[in-house]
Formats: C-alpha cells, structure tokens, sequence
C-alpha cells in the first residue's frame, strides 16, 4: 500500500454552542442517517511557527525538470502538449536552459506561466509530475471543494498575489490544484512577505462536523452507531449523555471518535513522532483508529497491509463507523482513511509532517488519489 502527499493545525473543540444562524463561510447538511443530523462546514489549519521554523522554503526561481531525454525531446513534448512556438523559443533562449547528461531544465519567467491556458498548464503540470524533481507538480496545493474564494477569504496575501494565484491554477483530473509557488515568491518584498506565502500554501482544508440536537433520529439506532460495537468504550458516557439534550444546540463529533484519533484531529505531527524513522502515515492512522495505545508497526507499509487482511473483513457501502477505505488500482492500494458518518472520512494525506489529521469527503479524497478509471474503494471492518 502507498500513502503520500504533501499537505498545523489548532485542537478545535466546540461543545454545546448556538445553532449558527447567519454563518458568512459555507455550511452545508450531512444526509440524515444513524449518525444523527450533522451540519458540515470548512476550516483551514495552519502549520505552527515552530513548525515553519525548520521547513526549508523554496527559491523564487521556477524551475521545470525533464529526465531521459534531449533537449529537442522537451521540444516535442511542449508542442505535444500545446505550448506555443512563441513561448518554447523564450524558454530555449541563451541562459534559460540547463542540459546535464540525459536531463533538461528549463527557467520560465512568471509571463511564461500565465500565457499558458489552463487546458495546456494541465497537460503540461502532469507530465512535469512525472519526474521526482518537480515536487510542486508532484504534490501540489489542492483547492478542495473548488471554492478559489473561500481558500483565499483572509489568507495573507497581496491583491496582486492572489490574483496570481488565480490565473496559475491548473486540473489534476477533477481537482482544482496549484503548483507554482516560486512564482508568487517572486512578488515578495522582505522574509514577512515570503513567510505570508509559505504559510499560505502550508494550510490545509478540514471539515468541521457538528451533530445538531436535540436528536431527531432514532435513540438506539443512534448508540449502535457511534459505539461500533465497542459497548464499553469511555467515549460512550458522553455520547449518552448527548442523546437527553432537548435545548436546540450542536455538539462537535470530534467527541464521538476514540481517544487516540480525538487527540490527533485537526492537528500536524509533533517533530518526535518522526523519531520512529517516518511520520504517521494514512495507514498508521487508520489502523490504529480504535486503539488507545498506537501500533507503531503500522509505519512499516508491509506489516499494516498483511495487518488489514488478516484482521478485517471486506464490506461494501453502506459503511459504517469505524470501517476502513481503501483505495485501490489494479490490485495496489494507494491509500487508507475511516468512515465516519454519510460521505466524510479522517484521514491523514501522507506521512509529511505538514500533513495533518483532516476531516474530508469521500469525493475530495478521491480527487487526490485517484489514479485511473479503475481506480476503486473497497471497504474493511474489523473482526470482532
């Protein structure tokens, strides 16, 4: 199985707080289902200051790399993919090329980029994905959801950047992405400005889930859920206690998950989880879901794989809480994240220490790890 992505957070609790009745932000209603009436909206985390502290920040030069193969090779490929005649004779001119053996690079300037359309930036960012030395097509910033407005709503960025930012944004299959961050680097005046943009394209989209009581659905039915059939769990006492609430007024899930998985939602890795060799990844995560003590074996991809086979059974939608995600391709599992409620997940996108515990929907999540048509999600829940 493979896990990897890019991508601080703060520990966000909200208990009982008022029916929100004029959210600015999007908000949005969960389908109704056993997990009670859940009322759905965005935040964006932040990685902390001492976090960015030992980042190394990229140059403001842009850079793209092509390997195995020449110089007139890279010119085919960029007619191929629709890069103008105009454009590649810039981008071959006297200093903007790099031939070292077998490898090109080539130094486009911030007019090169937004002459690109966006149809032909895509073509061309995912072939530059191709080649390990073009990290920000690799792993780019994802707009998840496609809102560009609410990703830049108070972000730390000059008008001039943001819309910058705007016209550089390309597709990864469904998914609205960016990748060109040396060239808004390029527009800084002083480390203030390039510390505004490096903590801009550092955050990271989660969702905040509130189930809104007094509770609607099925008492029961609504214990049955949330247990998973761990009829003794501590976290029941409170989930219990919920259901008697009759005063209107929401309650943030992040209550109802196991301890472990409740201390870690909405937050980055601290740098001593990276003692182990490697950061929790989405299989460390999902695995260690119900535990009180993690496994740490589960960082070696090998030993979570054999784990998950040997101890789960496969289920198909729908899913319950608890049940495991795994995306697959022909056979290989791109990653792993849990079921929580109607299409939302937690997950942790990679083992980056700038990848934190997230909320998402099961649509934004495959927009990341979706490699091909026959990309699939089986699903998997622990044997009792």
């Amino acid at each position: 199985m493979k896990c990897r992505l890019p991508a601080w957070g703060f520990f966000l609790v909200i208990l009982f707080s008022p029916l929100a009745s004029n959210a600015k932000e999007p908000v949005w209603t969960a389908k109704p289902g056993p997990w009670g009436q859940l009322e759905v909206r965005a935040v964006y985390l932040e990685p902390p200051d001492s976090l960015l502290a030992v980042i190394a920040k990229p140059n403001s030069v842009t850079r793209w790399s092509f390997e195995q193969t020449t110089e007139q090779g890279v010119r085919e490929l960029l007619t191929k993919v629709g890069v103008s005649t105009p454009i590649v004779g810039r981008l071959f001119a006297s200093g903007r090329t790099l031939v070292s053996g077998n490898s090109v690079s080539l130094y486009p300037q911030v007019e090169d980029l937004t002459a690109l359309s966006t149809e032909v930036r895509s073509a061309l960012y995912v072939e530059l994905a191709k080649y390990p030395a073009n990290e920000y097509q690799r792993d780019p910033v994802y707009i998840l959801g496609g809102d560009v407005d609410d990703w830049l709503s108070e972000v730390p960025l000059s008008p001039s950047q943001q819309q910058l930012f705007r016209s550089l944004l390309w597709k990864r299959g469904d998914a609205l992405v960016f990748s060109d961050m040396q060239a808004l680097l390029a527009l800084c005046h002083g480390p203030e400005e390039v510390g505004n943009v490096f903590r801009t394209m550092t955050r990271v989209r989660s969702l905040i889930v509130e189930l809104q009581l007094p509770l609607k659905s099925d008492r029961k039915e609504f214990l049955d859920y949330w247990s998973a059939g761990q009829t003794d769990a501590p976290r029941l006492t409170f989930i219990n206690a919920i259901t008697q609430r009759r005063a209107p007024q929401t309650v943030d899930i992040t209550h109802f998950l196991p301890s472990l998985m409740r201390q870690r939602a909405y937050t980055f890795p601290e740098m001593e989880l990276g003692l182990k060799g490697r950061f929790p990844d989405c299989h460390w995560t999902s695995l260690n879901f119900f535990n009180i003590t993690p496994k740490e074996f589960f960082l070696d991809t090998r030993l979570a794989a054999e784990h998950l086979l040997a101890n789960y059974t496969t289920v198909e939608a729908p899913y319950r809480f608890g049940d495991v995600l795994c995306f697959l391709d022909n056979g290989q599992g791109l990653h792993t994240c849990v079921f929580i409620a109607d299409d939302i997940v937690l997950t942790k996108n990679g083992d980056s220490i700038l990848a934190p515990w997230v909320m998402m929907q099961i649509k934004d999540v495959e927009s990341v790890y979706r490699r091909s048509a026959s990309t699939r999600i089986q699903g998997y829940r622990q044997r009792k």
